[in-house]
């Protein structure tokens, strides 16, 4: 399918309707929570990715930026307004740009990373920003205490996802999902 299309067709809406679904669901899915937000979830960042590399960044950044919306929807954190677009549509957006990958070798491991250090950026840039004053009682700096909060979650939750979709059964089922998203 073309990404030059400014629209989407029928089977990019289904299949990137299904995948938010899903990492929805997944995100309800938190083995591990942290106290002041954030959480590593059952791959819920994965699914967003994978919309990325089926279709491209246009489809990929636009799906991943209506999933911060919904993010936002289903467990809302606001405290302005410039916190709530790094929070939401900048940070989970950031998960599409996984689709500058989409036709590279080895395009899912590199867009994932991709995706989450985006996001990963735009929450420690948060942390920064708006919530510095936990930071305070750490011992740690601002910066560091962002660093090191945001990555406990989003760095765990990556790792654990790379190692699971750099699995060979894991990895061949993906890519007969993205060639099953593709075909025409």
């Amino acid at each position: 399918m073309s990404q030059s299309s400014s629209k989407f067709h029928t089977k990019q809406l289904v299949f990137s309707a299904v995948a938010l679904a899903l990492a929805a669901v997944a995100s309800i899915i938190k083995p591990f929570s942290l106290p002041m937000g954030g959480s590593v979830t059952l791959f819920s960042m994965l699914f967003v990715v994978l919309i990325g590399y089926w279709y491209g960044p246009y489809i990929g950044i636009t799906a991943a930026v209506a999933y911060g919306l919904l993010q936002f929807v289903m467990e809302p954190y606001f405290y302005s307004i410039p916190q709530f677009f790094t929070d939401y549509p900048l940070a989970f957006g950031s998960l599409g740009i996984s689709g500058f990958f989409w036709k590279k070798k080895n395009g899912l491991i590199k867009g994932y990373i991709a995706g989450v250090l985006g996001r990963y950026f735009f929450a420690f840039l948060s942390g920064l920003l708006f919530f510095a004053s936990y930071a305070k009682g750490s011992g740690m700096s601002a910066p560091i205490y962002s660093l090191v909060y945001n990555g406990s979650y989003l760095l765990t939750e990556g790792v654990i996802t790379l190692i699971i979709i750099a699995l060979p059964p894991v990895a061949n089922a993906l890519n007969k999902m993205k060639a099953l998203a593709q075909e025409v």
